[in-house]
């Protein structure tokens, strides 16, 4: 058996079509079937004919409208490919319910069926592709299907590239020579060496080095890649965007666009509306107790800087007195101002804050992002500490990564933005749940809430 077997050929993609499309036949059979097995309170006609078409029509879509799913994943990590092949079969999904309506005759489908069918569909796509992913880590670490690599460079950029591909044994790639200079003699060497990949580890600055190094590999026919040096600079979500047909390097963007941020908004309008819910009775108690401890009014309105620096009025339960503020605003202290023994216990307990999910509600704020601060103390900080403003990339939160993890109140700010900052760069549903979760067990009540 050949070491150089390649299984990211067009053969190779036409038996995954194939594969898929199977998948998708066998998971709208079994759903037909699933009933007798379940006894789902499913009504079929005795001519299945209209449901054979239907999963025959899901299985070909879905072949066919490959939208990346069928493109090389070598290196790539395993749940953004699952995310894309989820993707892609619910846009499936949508399309035939789509057609189904135009043409009326959703009614003649049962809607169980339809839902274990696309249930199905997801489980088995994903039991395929991980099976596909284990069978080719285990060929790869025994020297198969690899891909042979070289790499032009020897800054931070170059020696990361060297250290990935050491320890990922599994994704196929080989380091076959690493050529530190951009040595014109050695550049031409490497155009007619047999080599699969040649990546470009060179300073973005260095146009000429880059402009000399293409030059020389243009007989090359090697895939050149260029990965530039970026690991000198604080990145948020740095990646690659395709703007106007001109490819574009994200140095620092919000993870919050398309699907992640209808995601988001799904998010903070369920929970909070369910919340609000909950705690209604809560809150009715805790505003007459703040209005029997002192006179003013029950919420306290504050200018807070949320998404992309806009300003918003953020609400809390009054615990100070109405005149507090009267000699101007210092930030942290919270220990050491005025509050009535009702105002000290709801801060203890971080009660005051329950009514920010009216901001949720409202769009002002998310249920989990970076705390957000005052105008002026933001003029201040955005100064003083490195990224600060990056944590306007997001929403603002109620709770966050960084005050589940102890730091909030009169902590270090600079520590904390790196927590948020790490929240912005890894964000995810199971992320925000996680915080949720961590914020109902720990979160209340902390030595530095105040």
């Amino acid at each position: 058996m050949a070491r150089n077997i390649r299984l990211s050929s067009p053969a190779a993609s036409y038996m995954l079509r194939l594969g898929d499309g199977l998948v998708i036949l066998v998971s709208g059979l079994l759903a037909l079937n699933i009933r007798q097995v379940l006894n789902l309170p499913i009504e079929f006609p005795s001519n299945l004919s209209g449901y054979y078409s239907l999963i025959a029509v899901g299985a070909l879509l879905f072949s066919t409208l490959s939208g990346g799913v069928y493109r090389s994943w070598r290196g790539a990590l395993m749940p953004a490919m699952l995310a894309r092949i989820t993707g892609r079969w619910l846009l499936v999904v949508g399309i035939i319910l789509l057609w189904l309506f135009i043409f009326k005759t959703s009614s003649e489908f049962s809607r169980v069926w339809f839902g274990v069918w696309v249930s199905l569909g997801v489980i088995l796509l994903w039991i395929e592709r991980l099976a596909l992913y284990v069978f080719l880590r285990v060929l790869r670490r025994r020297g198969f299907n690899l891909r042979h690599v070289a790499i032009i460079g020897s800054g931070s950029a170059a020696k990361n590239l060297e250290s990935r591909i050491s320890s990922a044994g599994w994704s196929g790639y080989s380091l076959s020579k690493v050529i530190a200079n951009t040595d014109k003699a050695e550049l031409e060497q490497l155009a007619k060496d047999s080599v699969d990949e040649i990546w470009l580890a060179l300073p973005l600055g260095n146009e000429t080095a880059i402009r000399d190094t293409l030059h020389a590999l243009r007989h090359s026919t090697a895939s050149i890649r260029f990965a530039p040096d970026l690991f000198t600079l604080r990145l948020v979500n740095h990646g690659v965007s395709d703007i106007l047909g001109i490819p574009m390097y994200d140095l620092s963007t919000s993870p919050m666009t398309g699907v992640n941020q209808f995601l988001k908004w799904c998010e903070d309008k369920i929970l909070s509306s369910l919340i609000l819910l909950l705690i209604s009775p809560i809150m009715l108690i805790l505003a007459i107790g703040v209005k029997l401890s002192s006179p003013g009014p029950v919420f306290y309105r504050q200018e807070r800087i949320g998404l992309n620096g806009a300003t918003f009025n953020m609400l809390k339960f009054r615990s100070m007195p109405v005149d507090t503020e009267k000699f101007g605003v210092q930030w942290g202290g919270s220990a050491a101002k005025a509050t009535s023994r009702f105002g000290q216990l709801i801060r203890k307990t971080s009660l005051d804050e329950l009514p920010q999910f009216l901001n949720v509600l409202s769009g002002d704020m998310s249920i989990v992002g970076p705390r957000p601060e005052r105008p002026m103390f933001v003029e201040q900080f955005k100064e003083e500490i490195p990224d600060y403003m990056k944590k306007h990339l997001v929403k603002a939160g109620i709770t966050g990564w960084a005050q589940v993890n102890g730091w909030r109140g009169d902590t270090d700010l600079a520590t904390r933005i790196e927590y948020d900052l790490y929240y912005i760069e890894n964000w995810s549903i199971g992320l925000d749940l996680k915080i949720i979760l961590l914020t109902v067990f720990k979160g209340f009540v902390s030595k530095n809430a105040y």
